[in-house]
């Protein structure tokens, strides 16, 4: 037995982002600096020799795919993809018998999936760490990488504000949690139908959240304005009727000149211009989404190794 498996850390999954304390998420930020760092200098970072993650994709994806794949391969690691398509989970096996069996194959499982409570329940059943790559309530990674990609620019989020202008979504709420956890503000604005729901924002510090009905109102002074699609995967259907309903929530020109003089602009994309942003802003001098999307692969990189290694 290596001395790896014998020093290995108590089973931990990353499902959401208040998983992980502020401790350890700062950790995370600071070992994906360093992880960053080698990789730009083409200095080898194996931590994870012999180590093999499962991806599971019951949603489509790219970034997400590339992010993990190539960042394990460059830990050292390997790789198995699986989708419903070549697997028993579009025969409708059980997840909880997919996550016995592929766990006692594998050594980190990343899941893309819908309802949280599915990959909750692969997580429950699984005996390697489980990370959230996706699902309909909640997107850690996303987040994680976004936070690290504003302190690259700016430093810290501490008392910082973010305006989030759009559909109340998976990313909405993981900033949410972000917030409480890491002491700054987020500002919220959302078209009626598709605000915060108040049974799942529980009880919050006044100065973590602010909900507003105007946009403009919700970036006046944020340091960070952030967005994603009006129609997320799996809401297709709806996505004339939100075409119409956000049609006043398009983060452009007057928006990002309400925020800070310093401020940035992110989206986790894919993005459709003309729709929730304008041309001009994400390709324009304050938007950092292609850093932002690059940082999925370092910031996803320093979760697995501490997962499996714990801090080093």
């Amino acid at each position: 037995m290596s001395s790896a498996s014998i020093n290995a850390p108590k089973l931990r999954h990353f499902l959401q982002f208040n998983d992980f304390s502020k401790a350890e998420i700062l950790y995370l930020l600071d070992r994906a600096r360093l992880i960053k760092e080698k990789f730009k200098h083409y200095e080898p970072h194996r931590t994870l020799h012999d180590r093999t993650l499962a991806m599971v994709f019951e949603k489509a994806s790219t970034r997400t795919r590339v992010s993990f794949e190539a960042g394990m391969y460059q830990m050292g690691g390997a790789v198995i993809h699986l989708t419903t398509g070549d697997s028993q989970l579009g025969r409708s096996e059980p997840i909880e018998d997919t996550a016995r069996v592929v766990s006692r194959m594998v050594d980190l499982v990343m899941i893309r999936t819908f309802e949280q409570t599915r990959l909750e329940r692969f997580a429950e059943h699984s005996r390697v760490p489980v990370i959230n790559g996706l699902t309909n309530e909640f997107h850690p990674c996303q987040i994680l990488a976004d936070i690290f990609t504003y302190i690259e620019h700016r430093g810290s989020l501490e008392g910082k504000v973010v305006a989030w202008v759009g559909d109340a979504n998976n990313m909405a709420y993981t900033w949410l949690q972000a917030a409480e956890q890491l002491g700054f503000t987020l500002h919220v604005s959302a078209p009626a139908g598709y605000r915060l729901e108040s049974s799942r924002i529980g009880q919050l510090a006044p100065h973590v959240l602010k909900q507003f009905d105007d946009p403009m109102q919700a970036c006046q002074g944020a340091h960070l304005v952030t967005t994603d699609v009006w129609t997320s995967m799996g809401y297709e259907e709806e996505n004339e009727a939100r075409r119409k309903a956000f049609a006043d929530w398009c983060v452009d020109a007057e928006m990002m000149a309400a925020a800070a003089p310093e401020a940035l602009f992110m989206h986790c994309l894919p993005a459709h211009r003309g729709e929730e942003v304008t041309a001009q802003v994400i390709d324009g001098p304050q938007s950092v989404v292609w850093e932002e999307a690059e940082n999925r692969m370092h910031v996803q990189k320093a979760l697995m190794e501490f997962l499996l290694l714990g801090q080093l």
